[in-house]
């Protein structure tokens, strides 16, 4: 371990995973059922909950939503932008996956697998609307659970505040465009004042209510303490959102159970092809393994709560995008924590090719 990752691993303050956190897709599983039964029992409650939209913005899921990204915002340090220089190569390396690579890739995987290779499986009417989903799941890079495996691998905290800051702001900017791009490359009509109002609500309102709210917090030194408090109310308001989904959901789950697992196979291999590619890059960079880890497991993990909202509010509670971006929280958790052991497993391998790299240089 290079002296670097020595200091940085004891300057490690994440908390480590919640047992809710860590048994995330169980509850994932759960809500499905819960969603499939309640929706079938009271299906005038949840066309009610539906109905409740002005401007096609669904206000009891914008609510929903509210409480999840913004106690996860909270935790965003602008200030760390400061920072950004001293680990440039990796925050470099992540950019590049996180913009340029992971959303094309889940275009054309999902254009390989759901329009190509799985069609026949599947409903011919949602084809589009799945393909859409992953798009908007692979578009918005994770915000949250970063600090959760960052801080499981051992990464630079440092590095891992500055890139989450930096990917934020770039994502107030950059996710309409990215989004309207791909959506019109796989001949998706772009309801684009929808998108954009999403992108106002689900994230430059958020940001700055979340700022607005950190400082007066920090102000007090109630932040840790508010932190706390409202974690379990991010989570149930995620999990309620995923109960009014299968609400809506469940008859079509119900008839084409694979629909699930076929569309689980694109973002299982986009997820590690990501990870081990940002990971390789910043290998052979000489990136110090305590940023190369983090760097890996920001660049595949995504924001699924935005993506949740954002489909939700172009294609409705009833889509194929929605379900998809639900597929992709069912399984972030085991999917993530693997690439957490394969990058600590192969910690050795990892140094060992970088001081060969310098010895030849040298």
């Amino acid at each position: 371990m290079s002296a670097q990752c020595e200091v940085t691993a004891k300057q490690q303050s994440g908390a480590p995973m919640s047992l809710f956190e860590r048994y995330l897709s169980l509850w994932v599983l759960l809500c499905i059922v819960a969603g499939i039964g309640l929706g079938s029992l009271f299906p005038g409650f949840f066309q009610a909950i539906g109905g409740m939209e002005v401007a096609q913005v669904n206000l009891p899921v914008a609510l929903l939503i509210w409480l999840m990204i913004i106690p996860m915002l909270l935790k965003i340090d602008f200030h760390a932008l400061r920072e950004v220089g001293q680990h440039w190569k990796g925050i470099g390396v992540t950019l590049f996956i996180n913009w340029l690579v992971k959303p094309f890739s889940m275009a054309l995987l999902g254009w390989l697998f759901i329009r190509v290779l799985f069609a026949e499986w599947l409903p011919a009417a949602q084809i589009d609307s799945y393909i859409a989903g992953l798009i908007l799941l692979a578009a918005a890079p994770c915000t949250a659970m970063v600090f959760v495996w960052s801080n499981l691998s051992e990464g630079e905290p440092h590095f891992t505040l500055s890139q989450v800051a930096l990917n934020d702001v770039i994502m107030i900017f950059a996710f309409a465009p990215l989004v309207g791009l791909l959506l019109g490359i796989a001949a998706i009509t772009v309801p684009w004042n929808t998108l954009l109002l999403s992108v106002v609500i689900y994230i430059v309102i958020p940001v700055i209510i979340s700022q607005v709210l950190r400082k007066v917090l920090l102000a007090s030194g109630k932040l840790e303490a508010a932190l706390k408090m409202l974690q379990p109310w991010s989570l149930l308001a995620l999990l309620a959102t995923l109960v009014l989904l299968f609400g809506f959901q469940g008859q079509q789950v119900l008839a084409q159970p694979l629909i699930i697992l076929l569309l689980a196979v694109p973002i299982l291999i986009q997820v590690y092809f990501n990870s081990m590619l940002a990971y390789w890059l910043n290998r052979c960079f000489g990136v110090a393994h305590c940023v190369a880890a983090p760097s890996a497991l920001i660049g595949a993990s995504n924001f699924f709560e935005l993506a949740v909202a954002t489909a939700i509010a172009l294609f409705g509670f009833n889509s194929g995008a929605a379900l998809a971006t639900v597929v992709g929280v069912l399984v972030e958790v085991p999917v993530m924590l693997s690439v957490v052991a394969i990058v600590n497993r192969t910690r050795g391998w990892y140094e060992a090719g970088i001081q060969h790299s310098q010895e030849d240089f040298s």
